[in-house]
């Protein structure tokens, strides 16, 4: 049964969020190849020595999303003040349940290649 759902509806891609930056996607690689590199690890040495690498390559990752969170923030936060210097209430309304964290998309039925709803 799980085949036929992956014949319809295709694999699910993974999006990411959308203030993560390109280079902070390529350490999230990184980190994932240093991870496989541990668990393809023969002898104890080269674990020990992989699990360096990749604990130093998490280290990376996390301070590089940090900045790119902190920086797409503060952008938010830019834009909202815009907003409300200009009194564009609907973009001022946006970006603040954006800086909140609250926003959501309306959810939509998921379709099938015909373009029926599944239950």
């Amino acid at each position: 049964m799980d085949n036929n759902k992956q014949e319809v509806q295709g694999v699910k891609k993974h999006h990411h969020k959308e203030w993560i930056s390109i280079e902070t996607l390529d350490k999230i690689k990184e980190r994932k190849n240093k991870k496989a590199a541990i668990n393809n690890s023969r002898t104890r040495a080269e674990k020990v020595h992989a699990q360096a690498e990749y604990i130093e390559a998490n280290k990376h990752m996390k301070r590089s999303i940090r900045a790119d969170k902190k920086k797409y923030m503060e952008e938010l936060a830019t834009t909202a003040e815009k907003a409300a210097r200009e009194e564009n209430m609907k973009q001022l309304y946006d970006t603040t349940k954006k800086l909140t964290g609250k926003y959501s998309q309306p959810e939509r039925p998921i379709k099938d290649k015909r373009r029926q709803a599944n239950h």
